[in-house]
């Protein structure tokens, strides 16, 4: 087995740089076998190893978002691999009837309904409550994720799981090949600035570029995004 580790930037939809990410090449062989078993295993055993430690943070934090009278958790239907349909876990960060107020806000408020059409995010979102900025900030929101790790429906690297409504925004093809993840190129570089069909071009290239080293060097990244509390 070879391997060789440049830098090389992330491409936008226009073709700029935008960032850089350490990438692998291995020979097709090897990065056959990571792709088809070896990060699955990895998945599980990072998953299995990180859970104690998650549960302890988690209690606290349900209890402070549950203030309210709800559910601390929310779940949501996501398109997973080969186009199955699962449901994705989070901490909730949003009001109770969130889909209600938000089809209020954009209705009222056109230069919102221009960002939601473009990016599906908002900068300035009425439906996020003040514990739900913090854990999502820090992308604390995610840890429930790894639940759906641990099931088989998500991975740790991957592309960002998208709605059911999303998929024909969608124009690429690269996605339904794997498993979504909890963090991924787009979630570490131009989450905030790109459209939502930029994502196609992410996703393709992590399904390019998909090893064992690439997938380090974007949990590396991912620590340094949380650090920076540039979530969201």
């Amino acid at each position: 087995m070879t391997l060789t580790m440049h830098v090389r930037p992330v491409e936008s939809a226009q073709g700029s740089s935008s960032d850089s990410l350490f990438v692998s090449k291995f020979n097709p062989h090897g990065r056959g076998i990571y792709r088809q078993w070896t990060k699955r295993i990895l998945d599980i055993a990072v998953v299995l190893l990180a859970l104690p430690s998650v549960l302890l943070l988690l209690a606290p934090l349900c209890l402070l978002i549950a203030t309210d009278g709800h559910s601390p958790f929310y779940r949501q239907k996501r398109i997973g691999r080969n186009g199955k349909i699962f449901y994705m876990w989070k901490l909730r960060s949003m009001v109770h009837d969130a889909e209600g107020r938000l089809q209020a806000h954009l209705e009222a408020n056109p230069a919102a309904r221009r960002e939601w059409d473009h990016s599906q995010k908002l900068r300035q979102d009425p439906r996020i409550t003040w514990i739900g900025a913090f854990i999502r900030k820090s992308s604390i929101d995610e840890l429930p994720q790894l639940f759906n790790v641990l099931w088989g429906d998500m991975s740790l690297v991957g592309p960002r799981p998208m709605m059911v409504d999303q998929r024909a925004l969608y124009p690429g093809t690269a996605y339904y090949a794997m498993r979504p993840g909890i963090t991924g190129i787009w979630q570490t570089s131009v989450r905030n600035e790109s459209s939502f069909s930029e994502r196609a071009i992410f996703d393709a290239r992590y399904f390019r570029e998909l090893s064992f080293v690439t997938d380090l060097a974007l949990i590396a990244r991912t620590f340094r995004v949380v650090l920076r509390g540039t979530g969201y």
